[in-house]
């Protein structure tokens, strides 16, 4: 009998398998792997997986947030170590030092954001997050342990470390925001991704809960001085301790968010699209929906994937492809509205938050230089925005976003946001201090009940998986170049024809033409799609309908 040539041989191995094991079929087809992994991604209960996804994810926007409002009242503190004395006024930073150490960190995340995105799509989501807070980490640290020197001055030391620091913080923006997208269940993507932005408000609250308590803490050391420009030797040396202590606590939180960066994997998505390497991905789907079996059942045996060779899922990331994807206007439409309704929102929302001072400074004008009462109010003012209205706003958006839309919270948000500045740039700012605090709270209120939130959630959800952490990454940045117009066009624009330190006569005005870009940011918000209750393939064009689950095996499986 003539032997069996190799080809025959090994359809008759494959037959005899395929008998053997009835799942064998299934585990050599890529595509029906990945289908079936997405869709339990997408179909899988709410869990204690996905609430650790929402920490881990949420601890870097916390610190993000944290460093970049930190210096806001940080900055007040510095102004009386390091300018007492100074033509800007006794204990205060002269005006273009200041802008640049606030513009420093908005340039280092201008250029973190598309940097780390892009890496993101190349080389992981889970690792380019690790790099990120470690960036953090080691700048946080050469910030709060400077010190000025004949060869190089206190304001180079402080806009070096910024710019640096921006960086890492810039890259979370992209990444929380993919990691969170492609761990997240259908039902309760937005939520999820809601949930990962209002941890940054709660930065926000811890920056200015720990200037309090540094405040109150060197109490009797602040007000051993009669004023601001008598804050010498126990005073001066109180005030640098309390810089220090506000900036520098911020590494703890990204110290933690790196250590349990351990305790997730790489996301499924990245790993079947980008690496294609199915048997990890499916091993990394198994990881994530672990915590979802019941303690004590049986889970039956575990059938892996078969790869052989690297399978098709679609074009592979490149410049041209980029390009190509892009350039028809289906695809483009979508990344010009994400972009540009980041922008118009960035000029007027850093332009009002990096600047708290000024606001709460014209909406309280008591007259005081006593050290302590300055920065007192400046911490106490600035919780008053955050409790009243950023942490509201994000607790609304997360109860929300799921059933109204991200679109029409979109929508709705800028549309009120118009009016609302069109309200204060017509008041009089010496007519009533307790209507104008609280049309500030209603406007912080609409910003997180509105594009604050949704810039940042549909980014994550309509780009295809190959570019998601990419043009997330363009977007915010084109964000942040809105943030750095505010802050070196409009802000100086709030001092014209000041007779006065700390006199805004021009504050109204700016009102009124952050009310027009928020009514520009109406209309751009046109362009992005309603992503709710739809898949990410869906939404990026893969598919024509949501995928569905081929197979009915229990979640256990998948253990």
């Amino acid at each position: 009998m003539a032997p069996l040539n190799p080809h025959r041989q090994a359809v008759l191995a494959t037959r005899e398998r395929a008998a053997m094991d009835p799942d064998f079929h299934f585990r050599r087809n890529p595509h029906e792997r990945r289908c079936r992994a997405l869709a339990r991604l997408d179909e899988a209960p709410f869990s204690w997986a996905h609430i650790h996804t929402v920490i881990i994810a949420g601890l870097g926007l916390f610190t993000s947030a944290y460093e970049i409002f930190a210096i806001n009242l940080a900055v007040t503190m510095l102004g009386i170590v390091y300018w007492q004395g100074e033509d800007s006024g006794p204990g205060n930073a002269p005006f273009g030092i200041e802008a640049a150490i606030k513009v420093a960190t908005l340039s280092g995340t201008l250029i973190g954001q598309p940097l780390f995105g892009w890496l993101a799509d190349r080389i992981g989501r889970r690792r380019m997050y690790g790099y990120g807070l470690m960036v953090i980490i080691f700048t946080t640290l050469g910030l709060v342990v400077s010190s000025s020197s004949p060869s190089f001055t206190m304001t180079g030391l402080l806009i070096f470390w910024r710019v640096a620091m921006g960086v890492g913080i810039g890259g979370n923006y992209p990444l929380t925001a993919a990691i969170s997208s492609e761990f997240a269940t259908i039902k309760w993507r937005g939520a999820m991704m809601a949930a990962v932005l209002a941890i940054q408000g709660l930065g926000q609250f811890a920056a200015a809960i720990v200037a309090l308590v540094v405040t109150v803490s060197f109490k009797q050391s602040l007000e051993s001085a009669k004023d601001i420009p008598h804050c010498t030797d126990a005073c001066q040396i109180a005030v640098d301790k309390m810089w220090r202590f506000t900036i520098g606590l911020g590494a703890i939180p990204a110290c933690v968010a790196l250590f349990y960066r351990l305790t997730i994997p790489e996301t499924p998505r990245f790993t079947f699209d980008i690496t294609r390497d199915i048997v990890k991905a499916d091993k990394d789907v198994r990881a994530y929906l672990r915590k979802q079996t019941q303690t004590g059942t049986r889970e039956p045996v575990y059938t892996p994937p078969i790869q052989i060779g690297i399978p098709d899922f679609g074009p592979k990331a490149s410049w041209s492809d980029f390009y190509s994807h892009y350039s028809q206007w289906k695809h483009g439409k979508v990344l010009l509205g994400t972009t540009a309704s980041w922008l118009f929102l960035g000029i007027a929302f850093y332009g009002l938050d990096v600047n708290n001072s000024i606001v709460l400074g014209a909406i309280n004008r008591t007259n005081t230089n006593n050290v302590y009462e300055t920065l007192y109010r400046d911490a106490v003012g600035s919780l008053i925005l955050i409790c009243g209205g950023v942490i509201p706003g994000y607790l609304v958006t997360i109860a929300t976003v799921d059933k109204i839309g991200r679109k029409s919270i979109q929508l709705l948000g800028f549309l009120i946001l118009s009016a609302l500045f069109a309200v204060i740039g017509f008041t009089d700012l010496n007519a009533n201090d307790s209507g104008l605090l609280i049309l500030f709270v209603l406007i912080q209120f609409c910003f997180n009940f509105g594009p604050n939130a949704t810039t940042f959630i549909v980014p994550g959800e309509c780009f295809p998986t190959r570019y998601r952490a990419t043009a997330h990454g363009i977007s915010a940045a084109v964000g942040k170049i809105g943030a750095l117009i505010a802050q070196c066009v409009f802000v100086p624009l709030v001092y014209r024809g000041a007779k006065t330190p700390g006199d805004a006569p021009w504050l109204n005005h700016v009102m009124l033409i952050f009310s027009g870009f928020m009514f520009c940011g109406l209309a751009t918000s046109f362009f992005i799609p309603e992503t709710k209750r739809q898949g990410l393939e869906v939404l990026c064009g893969e598919v024509d309908s949501p995928p569905q689950t081929q197979y009915e095996i229990p979640l256990q499986e998948m253990a």
